[in-house]
């Protein structure tokens, strides 16, 4: 048997997926399968692409849908405030030096909520990996697609 994956989430990530999932189940669900009866009953189903789109369209929605299910019920909610007394963990906002002096700042989330571009880093990431764990003033050097980079972790939240 396959061991379950953990899925960190803050309560706010949570909270969109349940969202999202009653959305799909009691809106996106029934209006596929009213779009597969119409396509029925205009045209059969042989040849008729408005009935295999509407097809696809529930085969989309039903596969997101047990993702959600098991992303939910695999959940580890972050808490709100990391009580790690220094130590960088899921959950974590750290801010970093890097070789050239650039200052950056991440916060340590699941691979769900990730969105680099928002300073929200994977704990699965290369950076995000690297720097769970260490503390203040630890230096890191972390494997990334452009090559090795080393990191000073200046404050960890």
């Amino acid at each position: 048997m396959v061991q379950q994956r953990e899925t960190y989430l803050t309560e706010k990530g949570l909270k969109k997926l349940k969202a999202e999932l009653s959305t799909l189940i009691n809106s996106s669900r029934p209006e596929a399968v009213e779009r597969i009866q119409r396509a029925k009953e205009i045209g059969g189903t042989i040849d008729n692409a408005e009935y295999d789109e509407a097809k696809n369209e529930q085969a989309f929605v039903e596969g997101r849908i047990r993702t959600l299910e098991y992303m939910i019920s695999s959940v580890v909610v972050i808490p709100n405030k990391q009580t790690s007394l220094g130590v960088v963990a899921v959950g974590s906002r750290v801010s970093v030096l890097d070789e050239s002096g650039g200052e950056q700042s991440y916060a340590i989330v699941g691979r769900v909520e990730a969105d680099p571009h928002a300073g929200l880093i994977s704990n699965e990431s290369p950076i995000g990996s690297a720097l769970l764990g260490r503390q203040l003033n630890d230096e890191v050097e972390v494997m990334t697609p452009r090559g090795v980079i080393k990191l000073k972790i200046l404050a960890v939240g």
